[in-house]
């Protein structure tokens, strides 16, 4: 895949500016980032606080062609990868996991993912469905606000916590590793039919909460469960009272017995 890359100071979203542009034919591989997006995309309709020259945020488009739906929301996890390999290759960061795809530097959140399923035909889909994977990284922020500052940081607010220089965090360099990275797993995913196995250690060895109990905040009832590992199709594996249980992410949420993590 090849990657081509543009850059606006102040958008609305990323993610919408790829679909603006998936309806006018550009090809897999665009990437779209922003210095500032003033209607941010989250998960779950949530919004992604994205301050100006503070954060990485965006977009690529994708057209994995030969895929079934099923698949696609993996596409997540892979980008949660791509993102915690950047942070460590470009500064030197451990990152951890928290399934399915929160990427943690200390502790604490540090990045977004968007994946989104386009249903309308593209001019240049090709067979291939239609996706829009966002993402979002701190980079700049020195604070946060009430709500969230027990949960999230900073490139820059781990360095500085480490003793070392935060002015050469680049939101460039972040946002070209990201996707260089993400390219080479999204290949081997599109080749082996949507199979996560070329990241599977790479994102269990960072996944938190390994052998410690966590609580599913299940709609038909929480319940707990000792953290076992994400299997090949990106659930979770708990062992709980009942034995083995394998979640998947869009029907529940999981957190620590004694916090976020």
């Amino acid at each position: 895949m090849v990657l081509s890359f543009s850059y606006h100071e102040v958008i609305d979203s990323t993610n919408s500016e790829i679909l603006r542009l998936m309806r006018t034919g550009i090809p897999e591989g665009t990437v779209v980032s922003a210095g500032q997006q003033t209607a941010g995309k989250g998960r779950s309709g949530h919004s992604w606080e994205s301050p100006s020259g503070d954060s990485v945020a965006t977009s690529i488009a994708l057209y994995p062609a030969g895929l079934s739906d099923i698949v696609l929301p993996r596409l997540t996890i892979i980008a949660a990868v791509a993102v915690a390999e950047a942070v460590e290759e470009l500064y030197d960061l451990p990152t951890q996991i928290k399934w399915p795809n929160d990427i943690l530097v200390g502790g604490k959140k540090i990045c977004g993912i968007l994946t989104e399923r386009m249903t309308e035909k593209m001019p240049m889909s090709a067979g291939g469905v239609p996706v829009i994977v966002g993402i979002g990284v701190n980079v700049h922020q020195h604070s946060f606000s009430h709500e969230i500052a027990h949960m999230a940081t900073s490139l820059d607010l781990e360095l500085a916590g480490c003793g070392r220089d935060a002015t050469k965090t680049s939101r460039k360099d972040v946002t070209e590793s990201i996707w260089q990275h993400f390219a080479a797993h999204y290949e081997k995913f599109v080749a082996g039919g949507g199979s996560l196995e070329d990241i599977l250690d790479m994102y269990n060895s960072r996944l938190v909460s390994v052998g410690e109990l966590v609580r599913v905040l299940d709609p038909a009832g929480e319940y707990e469960g000792k953290c076992i590992r994400m299997d090949e199709v990106g659930r979770l594996e708990l062992m709980t009272d009942l034995g083995l249980r394998s979640i998947d992410s869009g029907e529940v949420s999981v957190r620590g017995i004694y916090g976020y993590v």
